[in-house]
């Protein structure tokens, strides 16, 4: 009988399922370390168990902030299949799909918007001297991400597949657009506090396009991100070196 014991033990070791990434099954051991406590109270048979056991040693790779939706709602589907209400074909299909996406959808809200949000807030912060700010930020960041993983789990768990269509319609993506154009402000902010030259309009906004534009000739391909590194550095340099003489 699955008990909220259970839930916590799966729930802690969600935390460990990159702890033994692989390059066969990727993040399969650590996924079926966090399954197992809540297959053993589920499944009463030894057979029903060791094949329970089997379908989380595939291959398994998502977002580690989802990996607690994913267990709690992989938590759902076998007591379903253990009370015989859905096939046991059903979990490999909803895994298949679900990892993926939320691979993706944590790729880019979270790695490519969320966290660049919060490491450019941190640097304003620090940069501007407000060290007790930036620690605030700090800790609400990870406790909110602590509450976030914790939520996610019960709500996989209780609601299983009607959560991922609560999901879908929250339309995650299009909030990190928004937070990608709030990076771009944080981006512009942060370079006038950090901008080494004279603070005038024309060289500011000289300067601002031409590490635009080498930042897309890096996109492109076109030139190495060493090569422009090597000439900020040069140009800086030389900067420092003529209001030495001046």
């Amino acid at each position: 009988m699955l008990n909220y014991r259970d839930l916590f033990r799966c729930f802690c070791r969600t935390y460990l399922v990159g702890a033994n990434f692989n390059t066969r099954g990727l993040q399969n051991i650590g996924l079926a370390f966090a399954m197992d406590p809540g297959l053993r109270a589920i499944h009463t048979s030894n057979s029903s168990l060791q094949a329970a056991r089997a379908r989380y040693v595939g291959l398994f790779n998502t977002h580690p902030y989802f990996t607690p939706l994913l267990v709690g709602a992989f938590l759902f589907l076998e007591r379903n299949i253990a009370q015989g209400m859905i096939p046991s074909t059903a979990q490999n299909s909803f895994q298949s799909t679900a990892m993926y996406t939320l691979s993706a959808l944590g790729d880019s809200v979270f790695g490519g918007s969320l966290l660049v949000f919060w490491s450019l807030c941190m640097t304003l912060l620090l940069v501007s001297g407000w060290y007790g700010l930036a620690t605030l930020w700090l800790v609400l960041f990870f406790l909110g991400l602590q509450v976030f993983k914790g939520v996610t789990f019960w709500l996989g768990f209780s609601q299983g597949l009607a959560f991922f269509q609560r999901l879908r319609q929250m339309n995650l993506m299009y909030w990190g657009y928004w937070i990608k154009v709030a990076n771009a402000v944080c981006v512009l902010v942060l370079w006038a506090l950090i901008y080494p030259f004279p603070l005038h309009p024309i060289w500011f906004a000289g300067v601002t396009c031409a590490l635009g534009g080498a930042g897309w000739l890096i996109y492109r391909g076109m030139v190495p991100r060493e090569v422009v590194v090597t000439a900020c550095l040069l140009g800086w340099g030389v900067w420092e070196s003529l209001k030495l003489v001046d």
